[in-house]
């Protein structure tokens, strides 16, 4: 055997151990960080945000204001910056945008951001996504939106800090990952509408969008069993994106997986209904996790002492499985569908 052969064998070999290398540190990584995601941190920020002192975050008031700020606050303490090229955690959403579309009075609001940049392929970013506005205070009740949404608002900050905790040690996304508190939900999805429509990050090079939109109780029919959550629009334009949310949950977390809503007949429309719908209509592949209405949905009785904890830290982390995989694998999820929207 020739000198040349001999080099060549060798150079494969050591290629593959690399790579068989690379995918043991993959998966042990993925479990750790997964692992960080925790439960008293997702319920002392809960306790915080949807306390009675913010005042049922309506849209541009002052009570939204408040918890905006406790929202940077926790980004500043875990040394997570806001995206390059905002001056700010801020994308502030004009009263003239937000009224424009109803003819509404809503007050200056405010998208809030949160930024890890990835390694070799961080043009490329990966969106999730949570509204942390909800209903304000009706006949002089304060609605504090413990699970609408303040489930997903105190999620995505520990996704971002669990990110944030790879990219510390050495083990951070190859792909930027934007974390996107969205305002103006309540009111017809203004906040992501506007930020599809004035992104920071073009549109082109934004890869995914894991939406959270309550994920902190069970509704009537899983009334014995919060082991659930619901998947909406996972494939409507991606068989990646549909696989990858199936194997994340197989090999890490373990939920059941409930499609009931995932059906485009459905006539709750839930599709439609939520901040990853402006992503996916523009072609981007999104999708929508999800606990279901129960009877405090849009009442002043939707609480903290209401919320499942165990529930909502297992839907937390399967959301992160999901936004790891989209963020660190070799290729950009495929559109190979076009009837998403």
């Amino acid at each position: 055997m020739s000198k040349k052969i001999i080099l060549s064998v060798c150079v494969a070999f050591v290629l593959m151990s690399c790579s068989s290398i690379k995918k043991i540190n993959y998966e042990k990584n993925v479990e750790k960080y997964i692992s960080s995601i925790s439960e008293n941190a997702l319920r002392t920020n809960l306790t915080v945000i949807a306390s009675d002192e913010m005042q049922g975050r309506e849209t541009g008031s002052e009570g939204q204001k408040k918890a905006g700020k406790y929202i940077i606050e926790q980004y500043k303490n875990a040394g997570i910056s806001f995206p390059k090229g905002a001056s700010s955690y801020y994308q502030n959403v004009p009263a003239a945008f937000l009224n424009a579309k109803y003819n509404g009075n809503l007050p200056d609001s405010e998208n809030i951001w949160a930024y890890i940049e990835g390694t070799d392929l961080k043009d490329e970013v990966v969106v999730v996504s949570a509204h942390y506005d909800h209903v304000g205070i009706k006949n002089g009740e304060i609605y504090n939106g413990a699970d609408d949404d303040g489930s997903g608002t105190v999620a995505i900050i520990e996704i971002a800090k669990a990110f944030q905790k790879a990219k510390n040690e050495g083990n951070g996304p190859r792909r930027s990952v934007l974390i996107l508190h969205v305002t103006g939900e309540e009111h017809g999805l203004h906040g992501s509408r506007y930020y599809t429509e004035n992104q920071l990050f073009t549109l082109k090079n934004t890869v995914a969008d894991v939406n959270i939109d309550m994920i902190g109780r069970r509704d009537e029919p899983h009334k014995d069993d919060n082991n659930y959550v619901y998947i909406i629009g996972s494939d409507y334009l991606s068989t990646d994106l549909y696989n990858i949310c199936e194997a994340s949950n197989q090999k890490y977390i373990g939920l059941k997986l409930d499609y009931t809503y995932n059906d485009k007949k459905d006539k709750n429309r839930y599709y439609y209904r939520s901040d990853h719908y402006n992503f996916a209509k523009n072609g981007i592949p999104s999708v929508f996790i999800f606990n279901g209405i129960h009877a405090d949905y849009h009442k002043a009785s939707d609480e903290v002492d209401k919320i499942e904890f165990d529930a909502l830290t297992k839907r937390t982390k399967y959301a992160f499985a999901i936004t790891w995989e989209i963020a660190t694998r070799d290729k950009r999820l495929v559109v190979d569908k076009e009837d998403g929207i």
